[in-house]
């Protein structure tokens, strides 16, 4: 249990980060819900039983070239000096003959292959055409069988596939017009604070804006966000509103985190649940807890904006994902040489606000300048970065002139 003897002491023993994810992960189950939805509107969703085609994909055979439906033997021996001559015709393909074809068109009965047109040539004959043929094809040659593509029956993906744009298209062709999908998750964004207001401020007041930063983050990494209004530094008013979002998938709070006097968050998760984790090894943000009531996990997140969206990072964006069926893509980097020193604590993972900048010399990689404005309550120095560099627990700062990764977190993902 949690305990005030916390509050008093301070963070005297803080959680490694992957251990804190670790706990907080092994504490929630994926949500069960489903829906089926228009495959029009299924994408970046994610399935929740297997699907198989409805139907062979062509569903006829059909012309993979332009030129002439011919039976294959006809062509036999057709070269560029003794072409074989056909009579051009309509509907069936009897011997002797041929019919024209677009691509994707039909291929008539009594054909077997196709001969492109460039290999092709007509001339008239009174009241007939004929075509010359300058080169022979094989049985099957340019026609895409039935079924080429998928086959009816066919096994086409499995749960917790998340579909892309092709997928809906190969779905379509396969003639499968719904999909049973996850719900996706839902999450109640609660800022916290007496000196937050939504209204020009008042001197001693901020502008709150940690719940329309992380609803928004929510909503890009697949969940379904409500941002409440700010809830004041009282118990029973916090109680309610984390109560009142229990019915969400996940709750996440902004503010009061940590162990001051109107630190209140943690003491009343831990009244109404259990409180995993309170204090964990990374900068900036250690305040951050982590928690569960009736099996829905609730991240307590710390007031300074920084501090709220490094951990929201590293634990909505996770939590989110394990929730929805969907496991954690690595963020895309890029790798650069950092222009100026890092600084971080031996045991911390560091996270390192850069912007990235063309170098001056013909190098391969551009730099990473530290960001001078590095506070946790700095916003700017996050909004105007390009990214961070994570320095490990191991490591004591990262020198000048160190090649290092440069992690974008912002991309929908």
């Amino acid at each position: 249990m949690w305990g005030m003897d916390v509050r008093d002491a301070g963070f005297k023993q803080v959680t490694r980060l992957a251990a804190a994810r670790e706990r907080l992960l092994e504490a929630v189950a994926p949500a069960g819900r489903t829906d089926r939805v228009p495959v029009g509107r299924a994408d970046a969703r994610v399935l929740a039983e297997p699907v198989e085609s409805l139907r062979d994909v062509p569903s006829y055979r059909r012309a993979a070239m332009d030129g002439w439906a011919v039976r294959a033997e006809d062509t036999f021996g057709a070269g560029d000096r003794s072409p074989a001559v056909l009579r051009e015709s309509e509907g069936a393909v009897t011997p002797g003959e041929a019919v024209r074809v677009h691509t994707g068109s039909p291929v008539p009965e009594g054909a077997d292959a196709v001969v492109m047109v460039e290999d092709t040539d007509t001339l008239s004959r009174g009241d007939r055409t004929e075509v010359e043929l300058f080169d022979a094809v094989a049985g099957g040659e340019n026609v895409a069988p039935v079924g080429e593509d998928v086959e009816r029956g066919q096994s086409l993906y499995e749960p917790g596939h998340r579909l892309r744009p092709s997928d809906l298209g190969l779905l379509r062709a396969a003639g499968i017009q719904t999909v049973e999908v996850y719900e996706r998750p839902t999450v109640g964004v609660v800022p916290t604070g007496d000196e937050v207001v939504e209204r020009d401020p008042d001197p001693g007041e901020v502008v709150g804006t940690n719940g329309l930063t992380v609803a928004r983050l929510a909503a890009r990494w697949g969940g379904v966000p409500t941002e409440r209004r700010p809830v004041p530094d009282d118990r029973e008013a916090l109680r309610a509103a984390i109560e009142r979002d229990l019915t969400k998938d996940v709750v996440v709070t902004t503010g009061g985190s940590s162990v001051g006097e109107r630190d209140l968050v943690p003491a009343v998760v831990d009244e109404l649940g259990e409180l995993l984790v309170h204090g964990v090894a990374l900068e900036p943000g250690h305040p951050v807890a982590l928690g569960v009531v009736h099996d829905t996990p609730v991240l307590l997140l710390p007031g300074y904006p920084v501090a709220a969206i490094v951990n929201a990072v590293q634990f909505l964006r996770p939590v989110l994902k394990h929730r929805g069926h969907l496991p954690v893509p690595d963020h895309p980097t890029t790798t650069a040489r950092l222009d100026g020193k890092i600084r971080s604590e031996p045991g911390v993972r560091t996270f390192a606000r850069v912007r990235l900048e063309e170098p001056e010399d013909d190098a391969d990689h551009p730099l990473a300048v530290p960001v001078r404005s590095s506070g946790a309550g700095v916003l700017s120095s996050v909004a105007l970065a390009d990214g961070w560099v994570v320095v490990p627990e191991g490591r004591e700062g990262v020198p000048e002139g160190e090649t290092v990764a440069v992690e974008d977190w912002e991309p929908a993902a």
